[in-house]
């Protein structure tokens, strides 16, 4: 269990004052980890630091700004009509990952993309992505928290390949080790 007291004080300290709503989203976020059974507290750690990085540090699912506007993957799709940007704690984008991340966890995202930005889902769309890559068959990335943090490893930065490549692998590797010693 987290000492959600301890873990709240330090984040407090680090972060300054949280809002109700971003206290909502460390929970829920909190709740599935201690549901999962994982154990490995840098995991959590980089769980924190991403949600807090991808959905601009308001810990709510949150769509993308601009919702792909100019990028490829920011126009309808044509068998669907929909479009298939970010959205949720991670900003899941493309047809291919809604489609792999709704059969895994059972929900239908082609049809219904809006399912991302339901705190419950965008939760599971993390922890599966981000803990069981290998399942997800290549995307996120293909990579895991596993490949970062193990008995052998600890690469914070690296870490950042589970997302989004190396953009911004220094500032987030920053909250991470922010968030971990708030949960030691």
């Amino acid at each position: 269990m987290i000492d959600r007291v301890n873990f709240y004080n330090k984040v407090r300290a680090s972060f300054g004052k949280l809002k109700q709503s971003q206290v909502e989203g460390f929970e829920a976020i909190l709740n599935e980890w201690e549901a999962s059974g994982l154990i490995d507290l840098r995991w959590l750690a980089y769980i924190l630091a991403t949600s807090w990085h991808e959905t601009a540090a308001t810990m709510q699912a949150i769509e993308e700004y601009g919702k792909g506007k100019g990028r490829y993957y920011g126009k309808p799709d044509p068998r669907t009509g929909h479009i298939y940007y970010g959205r949720g704690y991670v900003q899941l984008t493309h047809y291919d990952n809604y489609l792999k991340m709704g059969k895994i966890l059972g929900y239908d995202l082609v049809n219904h993309p809006a399912l991302a930005l339901d705190t419950t889902v965008a939760v599971k769309i993390m922890f599966e992505g981000m803990t069981n890559g290998k399942s997800f068959a290549g995307d996120f990335t293909g990579k895991h928290l596993g490949n970062y943090f193990n008995k052998t490893k600890e690469d914070w930065e690296g870490a950042r390949m589970i997302i989004n490549g190396k953009d911004k692998k220094k500032l987030i590797a920053g909250y991470a080790m922010s968030f971990y010693d708030a949960l030691k």
